[in-house]
């Protein structure tokens, strides 16, 4: 394909298409979450192709994390060998003998995976498997990458870096100071954002999910990234900024800031994480990695009232 084939497939694919004259697949696509550079690639424009959650996340030409490969097959089969999660809906993870299997299935496309995807134990090397049956069968558009995939993948490869994504709302004020507001669903997240956003001019890097990572640039310094993944307001940035601090959101009354230790801070921050739980050396780094989050950067528990004066106290407030 050459010309309007190949600029159709870039607008379809709401980003760089780059063209595999010698090699097959022909599509590619790349995007980064939170420091993550995936590359995608596949016969079909519709292989590299996004909804509009990912397509902010699209770009070109960065070193490649984890390469992926679609392939489609007239039947994805039933999974065999060792099962180590279910998640209770689509999804279900096998344990195969050089890495994991992920199975995705509903009713909606029959008693048989719609798409599997099987990835190396060091999550950088994947194909993705997608049901010409199935597809047909439900008459829907297929997203390879549709979320829970995308956010699984993200997860599973942050256990082999010093990073970690966690339940929280990254705030960049004017003048570069980033805060994060971690807190369980319910626990003022959104409300948190919506007061920032009428009283000042933010960014807002996600109001539900953030990365936190070392600072390339500064590794005695941690830094925060946006994630697709948004929650009620429904913020979500492919930018990143430095990490001043982490409030732990609670309701309350006096908006009372209280300092952490750094091994209740640990405690915190884990209960607000997301790890992959099969496997106990991803949860032995998480909690290496937290330590050393807690240690770089101050965190606090913030017992606040859903009004202005949690925003001014904020604002006011010194470590």
């Amino acid at each position: 394909m050459h010309g309007p084939d190949m600029l159709s497939a870039a607008v379809l694919g709401g980003g760089v298409l780059t063209p595999s004259h010698k090699l097959d697949p022909y599509y590619s696509c790349q995007f980064c979450i939170g420091g993550v550079s995936v590359q995608i690639s596949g016969e079909r424009v519709a292989d590299v192709s996004f909804g509009p959650s990912l397509a902010p996340f699209l770009t070109h030409g960065k070193v490649r994390d984890i390469d992926i490969r679609v392939k489609w097959v007239d039947q994805v089969p039933p999974a065999r060998g060792c099962r180590v999660f279910d998640s209770g809906s689509v999804w279900r993870l096998y344990e195969r003998e050089n890495g994991f299997q992920f199975d995705f299935s509903t009713p909606n496309f029959g008693d048989w995976p719609y798409k599997r995807f099987v990835i190396d134990s060091k999550f950088r090397s994947a194909t993705l498997q997608m049901s010409e049956a199935s597809f047909a069968r439900c008459g829907g558009n297929a997203d390879p990458l549709d979320y829970p995939l995308d956010e699984l993948l993200i997860m599973h490869r942050l256990t082999q870096e010093k990073a970690i994504e966690l339940h929280g709302s990254g705030i960049v004020r004017a003048n570069g100071v980033g805060n994060l507001f971690i807190g369980h669903s319910g626990a003022g997240k959104s409300t948190t954002t919506r007061l920032w956003t009428e009283r000042e001019n933010v960014e807002v890097l996600s109001d539900d999910r953030i990365i936190v990572r070392r600072d390339a640039s500064s590794p005695t310094n941690m830094r925060m990234y946006g994630t697709p993944w948004h929650g009620e307001a429904m913020y979500a940035s492919p930018n990143s900024a430095p990490l001043d601090r982490i409030f732990v959101l609670e309701h309350g009354h006096g908006n009372a800031i209280t300092p952490l230790t750094p091994s209740q801070a640990v405690a915190e921050l884990f209960a607000r994480s997301f790890v992959p739980f099969h496997r106990h050396e991803y949860v032995d780094s998480a909690l290496v990695f937290l330590e050393e989050l807690a240690n770089a950067v101050p965190v606090y528990r913030y017992a606040f009232e859903p009004d202005q004066r949690a925003v001014e106290k904020i604002r006011d407030f010194h470590d």
